[in-house]
């Protein structure tokens, strides 16, 4: 199998290793927090990123008591959080490639625009 060939399962197989009705899988996805991708014949397929999710929801229904549209805002904060960490992650490259730019004298200088260029 390649190494970036993906994994699937069933949703009969995904709904025995947690123990739960293939009915409930299809409400999480109606609801918006599952999004299996579908075969050919339009059988759903779970991937492992579809599974370490069912994990978070299961955990967050079964052992904190937390009802389905709940869920759906923590994922969604969850998502947000990400998004913000990428985005840090992204300007504080930009800032070290920005002080490896003035150790080489191309430090960015502000034009009467207001807009920064690099000052050559």
């Amino acid at each position: 199998m390649p190494k970036d060939a993906k994994e699937y399962f069933t949703i009969s197989a995904v709904a025995r290793r947690f123990d739960i009705h293939p009915q409930t899988l299809r409400v999480y996805e109606r609801e918006g927090l599952l999004a299996p991708k579908r075969s050919e014949g339009n059988a759903r397929l779970y991937t492992r990123v579809d599974i370490d999710r069912l994990q978070m929801i299961l955990n967050l229904t079964r052992e904190m008591g937390v009802n389905l549209a709940g869920v759906e805002v923590i994922l969604r904060m969850k998502k947000q959080i990400h998004d913000l960490e990428q985005e840090k992650e992204k300007l504080l490259r930009s800032f070290i490639e920005e002080g490896n730019d003035k150790k080489r004298g191309k430090a960015l200088v502000r034009m009467r625009t207001g807009k920064l260029c690099k000052k050559e």
